[in-house]
């Protein structure tokens, strides 16, 4: 009995881990139209709050929400974004541990310059780089940027190299961040070097620490 009993107590203690989707379905004025957890639309007015999804600001079909003191933008028509999640990735102010997934792969939910993104740890990649289809989704202007060549499978093609203004990954941010865009299609925004030369990187069996330098 002594043994359950702790067993419980240790369980009340323990840090909740869960996590919600949430989708911006349109606006309404001063409202938006909140989809939690694939529910019907909520209209939501500026801070109002539901299912703990408060809505901070609006401006044009961007809508800043924040859930559990963190705030993120999400826009008009975005896929559904995971938010509050501690599963897999632990985070401090400078300090990210990440869990290989299937095939061995290091991949993450973060930010860049607010918008969410998929991230897949590739330190062959010099920098940041994406295809054309997720810049434009998160609205970077990347034909402002320098020309380059790029060398693919099909021959060279002609991309763009930008400075992006912030990168997060957990509770880490990282400004002035070098990325390539690609008119190659691509699954994940591979973080390369450009990134990760800012940490410290240490890997062990299936999990890699990212120790932010100063």
């Amino acid at each position: 009995m002594r043994t359950a009993a702790r067993f419980l107590f240790a369980l009340l203690l323990a840090p909740a881990v869960w996590s919600q989707t949430v989708a911006i379905n349109g606006t309404l004025g001063d409202k938006a139209l909140l989809i939690v957890d694939g529910g019907f639309p909520k209209s939501v007015a500026i801070g109002a709050t539901h299912q703990g999804v408060k809505v901070v600001s609006m401006q044009g079909d961007s809508v800043v929400i924040e859930v559990a003191g963190k705030r993120m933008t999400l826009r008009v028509g975005d896929a559904p974004a995971s938010v509050g999640s501690t599963a897999g990735q632990q985070s401090s102010g400078s300090r990210v541990v990440l869990t290989a997934g299937p095939g061995g792969h290091f991949t993450s939910e973060g930010q860049i310059n607010g918008r969410v993104v998929r991230f897949m740890v590739d330190t062959g990649a010099t920098a940041v780089s994406m295809g054309v289809a997720e810049a434009e989704r998160i609205g970077l202007k990347y034909q402002n940027g320098d020309r380059v060549q790029m060398s693919t499978a099909n021959g060279v093609v002609q991309g763009w190299k930008m400075t992006l203004d912030n990168v997060r990954l957990g509770d880490v941010l990282v400004g002035g961040v070098d990325a390539i865009v690609s008119p190659v299609s691509m699954p994940y925004v591979l973080l390369g070097n450009s990134f990760l030369s800012r940490f410290q990187m240490n890997r062990t069996n299936d999990q890699m620490v990212l120790e932010k330098r100063f």
